[in-house]
């Protein structure tokens, strides 16, 4: 069997970056930059006030100057000059007027009306914001592959981006099968289990950038899974849910080689999510056959899926953060395949800590309720002991 490290390769080798399109910025949130953002104009665009205070001359202080403006935020730069013995107030954003080479904080003035009593000294610069001090005019605002934040979308804004290149959102389909699953709205049967998976696969789908296309339920059956998969190879990615390891119903994996899906891979040395099927249909749709057991199926998605996903948006760093973290509690295991163990993480004294769930069955969906790592724990570790040292893939970091 691959190992996950050589698993990842594979797929990243038959994975292609998607073309670029324009959206409006307000819905560029979450999407991934197509291309370098230069700036066109300075920020801040002038001199301005960092303080309510008064707009000085540092050499004329300390002492008594006269007040000759008051300087609002929003008028234009140069309405006034400060000559010597002079003083303006000014607030908080408005130009710093000629002349003047310092702001001095409101409650640093003894402000008499006509004149400001400023009794200690001043440094020049002290209190403005430069023009060009954040972005400077050519300025590599933002880097291409770069994931578009609160913090991007707002600087995009302040440079008058009204358009952003992005990476075009790959359409994933998102296929369950199994005579047992029923959808969610009907009340499930003797043996039928809810379709949780179809739920919770989209979910990631939409956190990875990508766009669910829900496929429905395939029985038991192969020619309706071929028809259910040939419409899922029309799109960029297809997932299957169930169906690929070796029972008498497992029929997604030959249904696949039926449609012309050349299978890279067949199982990783991975717990959970041994049975993965990776391969590319001539159509070029990238095919992932996901393990039918919930969990199994979230965690596969987790290290495969999802940064596959973002590098086709053109992402400069798919992979989730890693950092190490102490594992609070005991933790069985036997060499022979990698472990993602769930855990929660809290801080301890400035380091992370780790406490596995103690519920870690593939099929238990509660077990990934409040999931803030897996802990990665390599094919040829045995046991973990509380207070050991392992690294731990970051689920809730960006």
């Amino acid at each position: 069997m691959l190992t996950v490290k050589d698993a990842a390769a594979r797929i990243r080798a038959k994975t292609t970056r998607l073309p670029a399109e324009s959206v409006a910025l307000g819905s560029a949130d979450g999407r991934v930059l197509a291309r370098d953002v230069v700036s066109r104009r300075a920020l801040p665009p002038f001199d301005n006030s960092a303080m309510d205070g008064f707009a000085v001359r540092a050499a004329d202080l300390p002492g008594t100057l006269a007040v000759v403006a008051t300087i609002a935020a929003g008028q234009p730069p140069g309405a006034v000059d400060i000559g010597p013995g002079q003083a303006a107030r000014i607030m908080t954003g408005a130009p710093v007027p000629p002349g003047a080479d310092a702001v001095v904080m409101k409650e640093d003035a003894d402000d008499r009306g006509d004149a400001v009593h400023i009794a200690g000294p001043a440094r020049p610069g002290q209190h403005i914001r430069r023009a060009g001090e954040d972005v400077a005019v050519g300025d590599v605002a933002l880097a291409a592959g770069l994931r578009l934040g609160p913090g991007e979308i707002g600087l995009l804004a302040a440079l008058g981006c009204t358009e952003v290149p992005v990476g075009r959102r790959p359409r994933v389909g998102i296929l369950s099968t199994g005579d047992e699953l029923v959808d969610v709205d009907v009340e499930p049967g003797p043996g039928q289990i809810v379709n949780s998976n179809a739920y919770a696969l989209a979910a990631q789908v939409r956190e990875a950038g990508g766009e669910p296309v829900a496929l429905g339920i395939a029985p038991d059956d192969a020619g309706a899974i071929r028809d259910h998969l040939a419409r899922g190879l029309a799109l960029d990615v297809l997932c299957t849910s169930g169906g690929v390891s070796v029972g008498d119903y497992d029929l997604v994996k030959p249904c696949l080689e039926q449609l012309g899906v050349s299978l890279t891979f067949w199982k990783v040395a991975m717990k959970p999510g041994k049975p993965l099927a990776f391969g590319v249909a001539p159509t070029g749709t990238l095919v992932f056959g996901l393990p039918g057991n919930p969990v199994s199926s979230m965690v596969v998605f987790e290290l495969f899926v999802r940064p596959t996903l973002l590098y086709m948006q053109g992402s400069a760093s798919p992979e989730r953060r890693r950092a190490p973290v102490t594992v609070t509690a005991d933790y069985a295991k036997k060499p022979g395949r990698a472990h993602y163990v769930r855990a929660a993480l809290r801080d301890r004294d400035g380091e992370l800590a780790a406490t596995p769930n103690p519920r870690q069955g593939s099929g238990m969906l509660r077990s990934m309720v409040g999931v803030d790592a897996l802990l990665e724990l390599d094919a040829d570790r045995g046991d973990v002991r509380a207070g050991d040292r392992v690294p731990a893939l970051l689920l809730l970091a960006r």
